[in-house]
């Protein structure tokens, strides 16, 4: 008998024939003994719509209140799910995150895990029980409701896999796995076996959007070992595990496009030490995400400055300009613009550490596209540029063709 965490997303669970589906999958690991606990996300398009309904009242809701709304979307899901076991004739409890026991801190909207005391969902699971949690969401020690951020359920898969110490963890999604690229923007992109977790994470935080950057952070420091597979049809998918020898001889593993930054320039920051710091302090106050990061020299005035270039998550854009506005009398900067209409392009693999000639060769063909480059970021196993979003498409088949074609 094993203990196996499922978690589904949205388009598994879009409508109640797709939670029959995923009951009649639970109910069959039931029938061969094992024990299941099951992680959903809100039905596909409701947090969208939630999210909607808010910003028809204001263009910047209370935090707070956006986590007690967006915990309603995983609520319905959990209790739909049930309903479809019992028709099944399994036995089965649902569970928001704070029931079954995840603690968080209090940052509103991206909350972090803190600690995971599983003990009802054992005691459910010792009753005979599949257990069914809401995904992205838990409540902090005095009992405020909080959310993960954007994919959370991946996170809370993974962390009750580690807490229960599962034998499977299993991420089922409508996707085959993880691919080379974006297999509806690259017709010929191909399913990956394996993948490390060093490669997953350069993979999420360039943009794909098989699973959330933080989740695979999580299995990677906890081990968990989970594979990433389709809840649609019974094809294996791709495992995500500790890096093997045979990995390096790939040297590119795959391109992404992520199509949800947004570019932010502070235009004639005094060239003082400090004010960056300033800057980027108060922007991890408010639980912004800084990504990539230029700093120019420039003129205002006569005085040494800086024009100072960074992306930040379109969603966090309009209150990263709040931020700024309410530094600019005290930093003396002299405007800050914004640009929504750029990508982030990405190659990643972890052979890249011990081949030359990558950088080289994936802007000579983004020179052959006649792709401009606005700005460039590396690490070992991966090399992220900004580029034009209405040439982001171009530019990324032509990558995935001189590297893995």
């Amino acid at each position: 008998m094993a203990l196996i965490v499922q978690k589904y997303g949205g388009t598994s669970v879009a409508n109640t024939e797709r939670i029959r589906n995923v009951a009649r999958r639970v109910a069959q690991y039931r029938e061969q003994g094992d024990q299941v606990v099951v992680v959903v996300s809100a039905m596909s398009g409701v947090t969208d719509r939630l999210i909607g309904l808010a910003k028809e009242i204001t263009a910047l809701p209370d935090e707070r209140e956006m986590d007690m709304l967006l915990s309603t979307g995983e609520q319905q899901t959990i209790a739909l799910t049930a309903i479809a076991l019992h028709a099944l004739g399994q036995k089965a409890v649902s569970f928001t995150g704070a029931q079954a026991g995840i603690v968080t801190d209090g940052t509103h909207t991206k909350a972090r895990i803190q600690d995971i005391t599983p003990d009802e969902v054992h005691r459910a699971l010792d009753a005979g029980n599949v257990v069914i949690v809401a995904g992205f969401q838990g409540a902090t020690e005095d009992g405020q409701i909080t959310t993960l951020g954007r994919g959370g359920s991946d996170l809370s898969a993974i962390a009750l896999a580690a807490a229960l110490k599962a034998d499977l963890c299993q991420i089922y999604t409508d996707v085959d796995g993880v691919y080379t690229a974006d297999p509806r923007l690259v017709p010929k992109a191909r399913k990956i076996a394996e993948i490390s977790y060093d490669e997953m994470l350069e993979m999420a935080g360039a943009g794909s959007k098989v699973m959330q950057l933080r989740s695979v952070e999580f299995a990677k420091k906890f081990n968990v070992v989970f594979e990433v597979r389709s809840s649609l049809n019974d094809n294996p998918g791709t495992i995500v595990k500790e890096e093997s020898a045979s990995m390096e001889d790939v040297v590119v593993r795959g391109v992404s496009l992520d199509k949800n930054q947004a570019k932010v320039t502070v235009w004639g920051l005094p060239d003082v030490p400090g004010r960056a710091a300033s800057i980027f302090n108060a922007l991890s106050q408010s639980a912004i995400n800084v990504d990539m990061i230029v700093q120019n020299a420039s003129h205002a005035g006569g005085n040494p400055a800086t024009d100072l270039t960074f992306t930040v998550d379109k969603p966090d854009l309009l209150k990263a300009g709040k931020v700024l506005e309410g530094l600019q009398a005290q930093l003396g900067f002299r405007e800050v613009t914004s640009d929504e209409k750029i990508g982030k392009l990405s190659i990643v693999g972890v052979g890249m550490r011990s081949h030359s000639g990558v950088a080289a060769r994936m802007f000579t063909t983004l020179a052959s596209e006649g792709v401009n480059i606005g700005l460039i970021s590396t690490s070992e196993i991966k090399i992220s540029v900004v580029i034009d979003l209405a040439q982001g498409e171009q530019a990324m088949q032509a990558l995935h063709k001189a590297f893995l074609e």
